[in-house]
């Protein structure tokens, strides 16, 4: 599962000539159609989703309650609507900048510790919406290793904030680094 896979992996987002880059700690998944919770479900497609019908690899952002862009990426082929929302990352380059758009945070743990705060850090907007993640010069995900990480290294949690999905909201598809104090939420 790509969310998984994402795991470990390296977010870079080149902003004036200047690396912002984490290594993506947490992630969630939405399985399309059939998805509840995702923004995709039931076939809906509106000029919001219309990203999740693209080919893998394209960059889904969208505005959350008006405040907030959140990345996802898309995981599956055209008009298979499945993405994955990268929900943390894990500081390691540019984080003088990150604080620059997130001046109120005192510390590294809490300065892209959920989707929100990770678009602010990075200056993520909506003009990034549809980005090809393997070939955009300022948005992209770099392959820090090629096994996958071993299932004692990964946390898998029901997602957050989605309780209106019913039996979706209690699937396991939120995924994170065990013991990492970058991720959004700790588990129970």
């Amino acid at each position: 599962m790509v969310a998984r896979e994402l795991l470990g992996q390296r977010l870079v987002r080149i902003l004036n000539g200047q690396r912002l880059a984490g290594i993506i700690v947490e992630t969630e998944a939405y399985l399309g159609v059939e998805d509840r919770a995702a923004h995709s479900f039931g076939g809906r497609r509106t000029a919001r989703t219309e990203t999740m019908y693209c080919d893998g690899g394209t960059t889904y952002v969208y505005l959350n309650y008006g405040i907030h862009n959140l990345l996802n990426v898309v995981t599956e082929t055209v008009d298979a609507p499945t993405a994955v929302l990268l929900r943390a990352i894990e500081p390691v380059e540019g984080i003088d900048v990150m604080y620059k758009h997130r001046p109120k945070i005192r510390n590294d743990s809490g300065l892209c510790s959920g989707p929100g705060k990770l678009g602010a850090a990075l200056a993520i907007d909506r003009s990034h919406d549809r980005l090809d993640l393997v070939t955009s010069p300022v948005l992209f995900i770099e392959r820090t290793r090629t096994r996958p990480l071993a299932k004692n290294k990964i946390t898998a949690t029901p997602r957050i904030g989605v309780d209106y999905a019913g039996f979706w909201a209690t699937r396991p598809l939120r995924f994170h680094l065990t013991g990492n104090k970058h991720v959004s939420a700790r588990s129970v």
